[in-house]
């Protein structure tokens, strides 16, 4: 199994930009499928990004197309999502998620089986 670390949530004003880590360890080769999903108060946890580990391919939700970048760094065994023109909307518990299939249905949560602590984001307008 993976294990996943988030790290770079903060609080920031409309408009500005965070880049969200997650780093993993543990047996990482067989992922094929890693991402980002959020939470916010009283809603359901939504992906946000996901990235393909082979291809490279990445996914969006169509309310961060344009805003944030999925990104990984293999050396480093890190994911990263670089978060910008931030919006009070993006608020939430953002979670790093691993499949070990691939970015198909990449949306569904129930497609990952390891996740990370989550990351706390907080936009103010």
């Amino acid at each position: 199994r993976v294990q996943l670390v988030e790290s770079g949530g903060g609080s920031v004003q409309a408009g500005g930009s965070l880049r969200l880590s997650c780093a993993a360890s543990g047996y990482t080769d067989s992922r094929a499928c890693m991402a980002w999903f959020r939470q916010a108060p009283g809603k359901e946890r939504e992906g946000v990004a996901a990235i393909d580990t082979g291809a490279g391919s990445t996914f969006y939700v169509d309310s961060v197309k344009g805003r944030f970048t999925i990104s990984r760094d293999n050396a480093k065994n890190t994911l990263y999502l670089q978060m910008n023109s931030l919006k009070p909307e993006d608020t939430g518990m953002y979670y790093c998620a691993a499949s070990y299939t691939y970015c198909r249905d990449w949306m569904n949560s129930n497609r990952y089986a390891d996740w990370g602590q989550g990351t706390q984001v907080t936009v103010s307008s």
